[in-house]
């Protein structure tokens, strides 16, 4: 028992060990980044590249906030947040529809939007590229936000959330003669609030950090975003909520 004992703590000094490890090497990507932020541009240049800043300058951000159009870059990135919020609402009817209502292809159409999720977003994107300038929305806001709007992983959690809830409460409702909108707005998303949230906390991360697509749509300044600059919210938001984002995992069905 004794040695069984020190074997067991043996194996967490080991874990802890590799984690912590692991854990730093996650880190330091972007601690050198948040730490290059203040280095003048010939030291954040060189190679090999140093982790602390030489010589400490605030000249990035002078040019941030004086000679570039720091207010337009963060109204973009207000409104695809805002858009992503307004998809989040499409989101939660589609799995509302998945989860309780019965149609012809239900179940084929519900697999094929799970196998999206087995695409990576970046071989996607030439093509819808190639959609939207056929409609002639490249380099347009509307561009940028569209293809956001709905999404495969938000649609499997509400439809695995709303599948729990009672067909008695819902027809109940319908015999007191609400309609099918009244419903879905007055008692799923009511009882679907603590999906909302979490699914609310990973739409602003998913909208605030939404950089490469913008990039890619839009060859114009006035359409960029924060992203690549204000980073402080995503940490905050994440490190505040980051039990609710796992619990929403485990409500799920996620193991």
């Amino acid at each position: 028992m004794g040695a069984m004992t020190i074997k067991q703590k043996t194996m967490q000094w080991l874990a802890g060990i590799l984690l912590t490890v692991g854990g730093f090497l996650m880190v330091l990507p972007f601690l050198w980044m948040i730490l290059s932020a203040f280095k003048p541009e010939p030291e954040f240049a060189r190679f090999p590249p140093t982790l602390w800043p030489e010589t400490f300058t605030l000249e990035h951000y002078v040019e941030l906030f004086e000679r570039m159009n720091f207010g337009v870059y963060l109204r973009n990135t207000l409104i695809i947040v805002f858009f992503s919020f307004l998809g989040m609402l499409l989101n939660a009817m589609a799995g509302y529809g998945f989860a309780k209502y019965k149609f012809k292809g239900r179940e084929p159409l519900f697999y094929l939007v799970l196998a999206t999720l087995m695409i990576p977003g970046q071989v996607t994107m030439i093509p819808v590229y190639l959609i939207l300038n056929k409609m002639g929305l490249t380099n347009t806001m509307t561009g940028i936000v569209l293809p956001s709007l709905v999404g495969a992983f938000a649609i499997f959690l509400f439809r695995q959330f709303m599948s729990t809830i009672p067909d008695e409460l819902l027809e109940a409702t319908r015999l007191d003669g609400a309609g099918e909108f009244r419903i879905f707005l007055q008692i799923v998303l009511p009882i679907s609030v603590s999906v909302l949230a979490v699914q609310g906390i990973l739409t602003f991360i998913a909208g605030w950090n939404s950089f490469l697509w913008p990039l890619i749509i839009a060859n114009d300044a006035k359409y960029y975003t924060l992203s690549a600059v204000m980073v402080v919210p995503i940490i905050i938001v994440f490190l505040l909520f980051q039990r609710y984002i796992m619990d929403n995992y485990t409500i799920s069905g996620i193991k």
